[in-house]
This record gives structure tokens, C-alpha cells and sequence, in this order.
């Protein structure tokens, strides 16, 4: 289990200490009215997690009290989320209104005691009875109904025989209560609608506030978390069960900040108005906040769910900068997904004196990526590059291809120009030049030098594809709605060519297009005869970064720091280690502007980089990982050393433990100081990459599972990752993630 660091876990581990509760059961109850946003990925992580770290059990219960703008098809997008974020709720899916009758007899308990009254007043006349937060409210003069007469009205409310709004259940509480929501607070309303689930067998309808409440204690809810908003609704909360008497065990809510995200909305009307209006293609669209969107684009669980880990559990609604969750895309992807050649702006280079064709061996990774794997490039005499890696007049520090200027070809051979070709209004058509054959990557024997590689693709066997670059959706920081929409958040480019290994690959890969950024496959329009690639985040190249100089790297520090205000120019020390940082070692932007600007991380950073060659990896867990340390305690009084770091991203790198175990393994040495070769071998934390071993495990998962192998073989193949997660789960994460997806794909593929 992880080491509490937040105030909800400081309840649970009090709560169990005292022996409140034998078993913690927590639950994500959203109301099935619209697809699951980025806001609800932290509310099924902090209730899951906190399930899942104390040995409980999180229910996924479904709200559905508001006939009028519920939907299964919102059930299964809450439900497909959920998975696709590796929770899992157990055997069944709950709802609100497998409780109706339950609910409906503690309502009539309510009556009965005088402690719940039918009301007749109209909609506006019982905001005017409320009062005001000065003033204290006028109680209804059907308050002063009998029970009998309550119970009569409240039944033939039930039988349908009165119409929307002529009548409804109010909680007897206090009209001049402080709190507004405590002045007789609506329990049940009257609407005359179709259940996705009951059908026509309701027409009264519990409000949130009652049924909340309810639904917790006869699920056996121990902790009900919620967000801010519902701070004031917990005195209706404790209210309702505590008027009934219900014995204990009882559940309890505690409230944290909402997530609010600059240049973004989340509010389920706006987002609905934005599908049902047209402005995007539908609930996943990639430039839409949900899960659903962020899934097509490209992002993964465990990035989301790291941003989620970052921006943290507090007390304080607060602004998150929408560049840190692009940063954490940037980080999960950094050390994954192959690096391949595209040109999405094409230009045609006729090479005059080569001749014939090749194929050149190209890494996917770079040399400080834990990963091996290659591909063929095809090189002929006519390429591809983009149009502006050639200038004819360049500005000073342009390094790449010009009348004057040779440049090497990605993992290929240097070129030098021989003449341009334009049409008639002086538009460059075709750039004519001649390579060094002596000058081929990894065996070149020229004395040419050249300041930059460029990207480029033959053009006889690159493979033509449809490309949709997304900025984000609003241009204001704080949208209200369409009429901030940015007109430019989706470009198409339909005449971009692409490596044709990149086609060949599986199709749920991504690919960093080196230069460009980090791209998919679009899960829903792409094909075999038309693939197009979605931009899942972007990267700066150093021509980019020298000519923006006005631009300063988004200020993204370690886990749990909250971005605000401007951030200062560097000095010319930083600066000088943020270019080395960038331009030497490939650090992304980021990663270098905090390890630039803060002494202790640089001295920290080199220190370990001295001792292991491998700048990324080095980087990611000294900003992600150390720089947490070292919020709370200085340089010299860390338990663990430069060189302990180095030894647990060795590990990592040889694949000797996983990343997710690296964490656990990370927080023990913080802890105690314990060298971390010793740590794996006392807790048995070795990554299992024995197929041998892995198997029985598969076939155990699968045979629990009959249900979701026939959907799989049906065509659900999203279904991959949950028997991949289920493996994961059975070795406490320390199978082979690799491994396990190659083997459960094969073994599903012969059932």
C-alpha cells in the first residue's frame, strides 16, 4: 500500500484505527446523462485508489434518478471509462433505481414520523418561501398537513394520479436554518417519464439529496466522497440517516476540490450543447475534455491517471494549467512509443547522381530508451522533405538545407543542394541535389560537416495519410461556452506521407512523428486504404524554441505543485543547462526547464547521470520522483543517494522490475534509505518475464472471464487491455507488461 499523503487517506487509516468500520467501501456514483470527463477520471481514481490501497471494495453505482436525460449509452461510456483506467467495480454494476422501493418506504418512515410533509406550492412560489442567506424562510402553510393526509397524497403521487409539479416531498427541517439547503429540502418530485431501466413503473422520482445518502448506507458505503459543491448537502446527508435511525456501521461524506482545467469546460450542459450543436463530432471527439476523447486521440490511462497523482487531493478549489496534463502525455510516451519518419508539409528532392534503391536500418528508440527494435527505411532517388527545411535565404542559425548549406538525412546520407525548380509564379516545386555516398549514417567516412538531420520519406514507397492536428477547443482561459471556441482547433492536412513501416505496425501503436509530435491511429476513421493519425501532443524543435524567444516553457514542477502566475527569464546559467539539457541530452522542454532552473535537481541529476547513461530516464525520476523529496527536506538530507537512483533506473531499463514497481520501490528508499537491488530481492518485486510462468495465469483469467472472451471473439477487442489488466492485477504488476499483451493476444486469438 502506498504511504498516506493526503487528507482523505488520513481519514481512512484513522477511521480503521479506531475500528469504525471492518472493511472500507467507497463508490463513483455519476449520473448516467452525459460521457465521463477528466473530472471524473480524478474522482474514480481517489475512489478506487483509496479502495484498492486499503484492501476494500469501490462500488460503480449509477445515479439514476432523472429519467429525462439518462441513457444506457452514458451507462456504458461511465463503465467503459472506468475499465479502460484499470478499476475494476466487481460482479455488478449498481443503480439508484434497484433502490426506488427501499427509498419509497423510508419516505413513508419519514412521514410517519412528522418528519416529511406533500407540499403544493408551485416551483417559484417555494424559492420565494425559501428566503435568503440574510433572511430566514416561511414554511408552507401544507406543511401543516396530518400524516394521514401526507401518506394519502404522497401514495396517489406514486400512482400517477397528479401531473409534473402539482405536489411534492419535503423534509420538515428548519426554514431559517443557516445553511439554505436545510429549509425543508425537496425528497421527491412528480415526472411523468420514461425509465431507461424501470420502464413507466415510476412517476415520482427521489431528488440527489435523498437518495445519495440511502443508496450509500444499503450498499454499505463506508466513505462517500464528493466534490466541494456538496459541501452544504452533507448536513441533508447526516439528516436523512440519522432521523431514520440507522444503525451502525453508517456512512459518512468528506469532501475535496473539483478539478478545473484552464481552457476547458466541464460542465456536462456545455459539453452537450457543444456535441448537439455540432461544434465537435460527437462525445469523443479528441478535442473534448472526456475520457472518451482523450482515449481517441491517443492519451493513455496511465497518463491520466499520473496527472491525476500530480495536481493531488485537497481542500481548495484551484485552476490547473492544461499544460500539465499535456506534459504528463509528453512523460508516459517519452520512454514508449518508437520514433519514425513524417512529412506532413511535402516537398520533392530529386537526389541527380544516386541511383538504384536501399534499404536503411533505422532504430525506433533512442540509445537511452529501454527498448530495442529497428526498421527498414526505403531510400530512392526521389524523396520527400518538408518544405521548410529548405530556405534559399535564410536567417541566421537556420541549419538546415540551403544553397550553401549540406544536411544530413535522418539515419541516412548528407546532401547538398544543385538548383531549385519553380513554376511561374515562383513557387518552389522541386529542390534538385546530389548526396555524399561516403557519408552514410553510422559509417560515414566524409569530412562534410553539417549542423542538423532532417526528416524525409522516399517517395515512391511512403505511404500517403490524413493527418488532424489539434489545438485546444476554446481560446480564452476561462470559456463560458461556443462563443469561445477556437476556429482554428482542428487542421487537416490530407497530403502527408509517412514511413510505410509505420502502416505495417499494430494498430492500436502510437508513434512519436520525430519533430512533429506524438500520434495514433484515429481508433474510429482510420483504415488500412485511408489511415489517418491524430496529433496526441506536440514537441518543439530547437529552430521552433530559438525563434519563439518570447515563448517560456510552461512552469511544470514535481508531483503536487499547483502552476500559477508568470514565470521569471532564465539566467544565463539555466539557460545554458536547459540547451544542454535539450539539444545534448533530448530532454523534452519541460523535463529540462525544471531541472535548469532548480540547483539541487540539476546537482542531483548530474551527479546520477555521471554514473549511468541514460538522460530520460535519469530525468523523468529526479523531476517526478526526488523533486517530491525535495519539497519537504534539503539536498544533503535525503536516505538515498545519486547512485541508488541510477541502480533502480538500471533495473527498470534492463527490465528487471517495471516502472509501476519502481514507484513502490522508490517510496521505500525515501523511506528508509535501503539500497534498491536490496529492496526487490527482500519483497520478491523481479519483473516476471518467463512465458512459462505467465501462461497459467492467462488461462486462470480467461476461464473467470467466459463472458468477455465471447464479446472479444464477438469484435469487442477493447477488451484486450482488461485481461491484460487482470494479469497485472493477479502478479501485483509484476508481470511484463510487453510480454503479458503478446501472449493474452495470442491465447485470445485460439479460444
Amino acid at each position: 500500500m502506498r504511504e498516506s499523503k493526503d487528507f482523505l487517506r488520513t481519514i481512512v487509516e484513522e477511521d480503521l484505527k479506531l475500528g469504525k468500520y471492518n472493511e472500507i467501501v467507497t463508490r463513483f456514483p455519476p449520473e448516467p446523462n452525459g460521457f465521463p470527463h477528466i473530472g471524473h477520471a480524478k474522482s474514480i481514481a481517489i475512489n478506487f485508489g483509496i479502495a484498492r490501497d486499503y484492501n476494500g471494495h469501490c462500488n460503480l453505482r449509477m445515479d439514476d434518478t432523472n429519467p429525462t436525460t439518462e441513457d444506457t449509452k452514458y451507462v456504458e461510456a461511465l463503465k467503459d471509462a472506468v475499465q479502460w483506467l484499470g478499476f475494476e467495480w466487481g460482479d455488478d454494476v449498481y443503480f439508484t433505481s434497484d433502490y426506488f422501493p427501499k427509498i419509497y418506504d423510508y419516505a413513508v418512515e419519514l412521514i410517519k414520523m412528522g418528519k416529511a410533509y406533500v407540499d403544493s406550492l408551485d416551483e417559484e412560489e417555494i424559492r420565494e418561501y425559501r428566503g435568503t442567506v440574510t433572511e430566514a424562510g416561511k414554511r408552507s402553510k401544507y406543511a401543516q398537513r396530518s400524516v394521514e393526509e401526507n401518506l394519502d397524497l404522497f401514495q396517489r403521487m406514486k400512482n400517477g394520479e397528479f401531473k409534473n409539479g402539482e405536489h411534492v416531498l419535503r423534509a420538515k427541517i428548519d426554514m431559517s436554518a443557516a445553511n439554505m439547503k436545510m429549509r425543508d429540502p425537496l425528497l421527491y418530485r412528480i415526472r411523468h417519464a420514461h425509465h431507461f431501466r424501470t420502464g413507466d413503473g415510476w412517476c415520482i422520482y427521489p431528488m440527489y439529496d435523498y437518495a445519495h445518502c440511502l443508496s450509500d448506507y444499503i450498499e454499505g458505503v463506508t466513505h462517500s466522497i464528493c466534490t466541494l459543491e456538496f459541501e452544504n448537502n452533507r448536513d441533508i446527508y447526516n439528516w436523512v440517516l440519522d432521523e431514520l435511525g440507522l444503525k451502525l456501521p453508517r456512512p459518512y461524506q468528506h469532501e475535496f476540490a473539483r478539478l478545473g482545467i484552464n481552457y476547458t469546460v466541464m460542465s456536462k450542459r456545455k459539453l452537450l450543447e457543444l456535441v448537439d450543436g455540432g461544434q465537435v463530432s460527437g462525445w469523443d471527439d479528441p478535442r473534448l475534455p472526456t475520457i472518451a476523447g482523450y482515449r481517441r486521440r491517443g492519451y493513455t490511462p496511465e497518463s491520466i491517471l499520473n496527472f491525476c497523482d500530480q495536481i493531488g487531493i485537497a481542500k481548495a478549489n484551484s485552476m490547473v494549467d492544461v499544460s500539465q496534463l499535456e506534459f504528463c502525455i509528453r512523460d508516459d510516451l517519452n520512454t514508449k512509443v518508437p520514433r519514425v519518419l513524417c512529412v506532413l508539409d511535402p516537398l520533392k528532392v530529386t537526389i541527380e547522381n544516386y541511383e538504384g534503391h536501399e534499404e536503411i536500418d533505422a532504430p525506433y528508440y533512442p540509445h537511452d530508451v529501454p527498448k530495442e527494435g529497428s526498421r527498414k527505411m526505403p531510400f530512392s532517388k526521389e524523396i520527400y522533405i518538408e518544405r521548410d527545411d529548405f530556405m534559399e535565404n535564410p536567417p541566421k542559425d537556420y541549419f538546415r538545407l540551403t544553397p550553401e548549406q549540406p544536411v544530413r538525412l535522418r539515419h541516412g546520407y548528407i546532401i547538398s543542394y544543385k538548383e531549385v525548380v519553380k513554376d511561374a509564379n515562383g513557387n518552389i516545386l522541386e529542390i534538385k541535389v546530389k548526396y555524399h555516398p561516403e557519408s552514410k549514417s553510422g559509417s560515414d567516412t566524409s569530412d562534410i560537416k553539417v549542423k542538423s538531420a532532417i526528416q524525409w520519406v522516399s517517395a515512391q514507397e511512403a505511404k500517403p495519410i490524413e493527418v488532424r492536428l489539434y489545438d485546444r477547443l476554446f481560446s480564452c482561459e476561462a470559456p463560458e461556452g461556443i462563443q469561445d471556441i477556437n476556429p482554428n482547433s482542428l487542421q487537416v492536412i490530407k497530403n502527408a506521407f509517412v514511413e510505410p513501416a509505420v502502416i505495417t505496425e499494430k494498430p492500436d501503436e502510437r508513434f512519436q512523428f520525430e519533430r512533429h509530435g506524438y500520434f495514433y491511429a484515429d481508433p474510429v476513421d482510420s483504415t488500412d486504404e485511408k489511415p489517418v493519425f491524430n496529433k496526441i501532443v506536440g514537441l518543439k524543435d530547437s529552430w521552433t524554441k530559438k525563434t519563439k524567444t518570447t515563448e517560456s516553457a510552461p512552469k511544470l514542477q514535481a508531483k503536487k505543485i499547483q502552476i500559477e502566475g508568470e514565470e521569471t527569464s532564465m539566467s544565463k546559467t539555466q539557460k545554458t543547462r536547459f540547451d544542454k539539457y535539450t539539444d545534448e541530452l533530448g530532454l523534452n522542454s519541460e523535463i529540462a526547464n525544471i531541472l535548469a532552473r532548480d540547483e539541487q535537481l540539476s546537482s542531483f541529476y548530474e551527479e546520477a547521470l555521471s554514473l549511468l547513461n541514460s538522460p530520460v530516464s535519469i530525468a523523468n525520476i529526479v523531476v517526478n520522483e526526488v523533486a517530491r523529496e525535495l519539497k519537504e527536506q534539503q539536498l544533503d538530507q535525503l536516505k538515498f543517494s545519486a547512485k541508488q537512483i541510477t541502480q533502480l533506473v538500471k533495473m527498470v531499463n534492463d527490465e528487471t522490475i517495471s516502472s509501476n514497481i519502481a514507484k513502490q520501490v522508490f517510496e521505500e528508499m525515501a523511506k528508509s534509505g535501503e539500497n534498491p537491488t536490496q529492496i526487490v530481492e527482500t519483497k520478491g518485486l523481479v519483473q516476471i518475464s518467463d512465458p512459462s510462468k505467465i501462461l497459467p495465469i492467462i488461462d486462470e483469467v480467461i476461464a473467470k472471464n467466459p463472458d468477455n472472451v465471447l464479446k472479444f471473439k464477438a469484435g469487442n477487442t477493447k477488451l484486450l487491455g482488461f485481461f491484460v489488466g487482470q494479469v497485472l492485477k493477479v502478479t501485483d504488476g509484476k508481470a511484463n507488461p510487453t510480454v503479458v499483451n503478446e501472449l493474452v493476444a495470442d491465447k485470445l486469438a485460439t479460444c
